[in-house]
């Protein structure tokens, strides 16, 4: 996008004593008219660039201006570049490395090749969230309608919607968008999206408000549950709920009490620690799991 290229231009411009227009159309893969162009509107926007012709010639920013060569430091530099690295491990092109190769350009002393932070979005599932979020990056960018097939703890549904953001939040990727099922603003998690197509079909864009990702919006509780775990799952207690989620019972077991808004996710979560946990309260979850599990005896005392 152009205002992508006019921010790397600055970027080299501001790093470097001079360049030429041939060398920022390979650079950024335009024609140099379109450098001409881009030049012109940095001069609108009120960056001094001055144009000198002939052999020793180039572009650049005029001396007047060199206390703001300094715009992003060495750690400024290493954040962006970790970001950008961090949307390439979920990206289904070279965008985002293409981008950084732009921005490490001439920037030799504010990358110094000594990375202090990874971070990997990727998961099990790459193979196809990467496309997904392309696909969905190409229908935000165009105004295009995203359809696809929805399955929800309700059920499954068709869905046409206007895409708006891409979200990632609790670990998993989220789109942002206008449900034209529904008639407002939903958030709709990509693994569970499925025949996902960009439609021909354009819309106009709305009055888009933020979504509220917070914890008391999203999962807004409802089900108090109390559990007693052995010790030896305390380390899964704290991964997923922090050192102060239970208290230590007379026994030696860990008392654990929270808000779950989910029944089925509440299910599913408990029956993953089998035998080191009791549910307490409420009775409604210790009748389910005796069900399940008397359910289980009757498979598996057949074969």
């Amino acid at each position: 996008m152009k205002i992508d290229r006019l921010i790397g231009i600055l970027s080299v411009l501001l790093q470097e004593e001079k360049t030429t227009a041939p060398e920022l159309a390979e650079k950024f893969e335009v024609s140099r008219r379109t450098i001409n162009r881009d030049i012109e509107d940095l001069g609108k926007a009120g960056i001094p660039i001055q144009t000198m012709q002939g052999i020793g010639g180039g572009i650049r920013i005029m001396d007047g201006y060199r206390i703001d060569r300094m715009l992003l430091t060495s750690k400024d530099m290493q954040g962006i570049l970790a970001g950008l690295r961090s949307l390439d491990s979920v990206s289904g092109s070279r965008y985002y490395s293409r981008l950084m190769e732009k921005l490490q350009t001439g920037s030799s002393e504010f990358v110094n090749g000594r990375d202090s932070m990874l971070i990997d979005l990727s998961s099990w599932y790459k193979g196809t969230l990467a496309p997904k979020i392309e696909m969905i990056q190409e229908a935000i960018e165009n105004r295009r309608l995203l359809d696809f097939r929805y399955y929800a703890p309700s059920g499954e549904s068709a869905r046409t919607i206007e895409p708006y953001y891409l979200v990632f939040k609790w670990t998993s990727w989220y789109v942002w968008s206008w449900c034209r099922k529904r008639k407002d603003f939903r958030l709709f998690k990509l693994n569970r999206m499925d025949r996902l197509s960009v439609s021909d079909e354009t819309f106009s864009c709305r009055e888009v408000p933020m979504p509220n990702l917070t914890n008391e919006k999203i999962f807004p509780g409802g089900i108090r549950v109390k559990v007693l775990f052995d010790p030896d799952v305390k380390w899964r207690l704290v991964e997923e709920f922090g050192p102060h989620c239970f208290t230590e019972a007379a026994d030696g077991r860990l008392l654990f009490q929270a808000d779950y808004t989910d029944m089925e996710n509440l299910l599913t979560w408990i029956l993953t620690f089998g035998e080191k946990a009791e549910v307490l309260e409420p009775a409604e979850v210790r009748e389910r799991i005796c069900n399940i599990a008397e359910a289980m005896r009757r498979i598996y005392q057949n074969l």
